[in-house]
């Protein structure tokens, strides 16, 4: 699905879809998510009768960093708070694990130029906003996601 091109795409048309969500509406509206991505594990391996002395280098286990979701207070509590509480309630099987697409967008946001599909995915940290009399910002929550696997495609 990757649309490739000369120039880079901005990074500000994105689109997260959760679980049957369609990405549309309003509870998936985000103003900011983290950079995903995968780190793989290298173990250093060297027999004492090689001639070299330095080790080889042998791929090992993978994981899939946390992604942080943000977007304002918008009193929406039935997917996404719903969730959390599913899984602090402790669900541990597959009706709590959600597949969520990150989609970014063409600059006219007709086309899905990337997209990172994370399996298993579950929230494990929610932030609710500060708050202070003086202050003018939109209140943000955050919510962290942990996964089990990513395609980027």
């Amino acid at each position: 699905m990757a649309v490739m091109r000369a120039r880079p795409y901005s990074q500000f048309n994105f689109m997260v879809l959760i679980g049957s969500d369609n990405g549309t509406g309003v509870n998936a509206g985000f103003q900011e998510v983290s950079a995903p991505g995968t780190e793989i594990h290298v173990a250093e391996y060297r027999a004492g009768n090689w001639a070299d002395n330095s080790p080889i280098k042998v791929n090992g286990s993978y994981k899939v960093p946390d992604i942080t979701l943000k977007r304002g207070v918008i009193g929406e509590l039935t997917l996404l708070h719903a969730w959390l509480k599913a899984v602090r309630d402790g669900g541990n099987d597959s009706s709590v694990l959600m597949t969520v697409v990150i989609n970014l967008m063409s600059e006219d946001r007709t086309t899905v130029v990337q997209t990172w599909t994370l399996t298993n995915a579950r929230p494990i940290k929610y932030t609710g906003p500060s708050f202070t009399g003086k202050g003018t910002d939109v209140a943000i929550e955050e919510l962290v996601l942990a996964s089990e696997h990513i395609e980027v495609s």
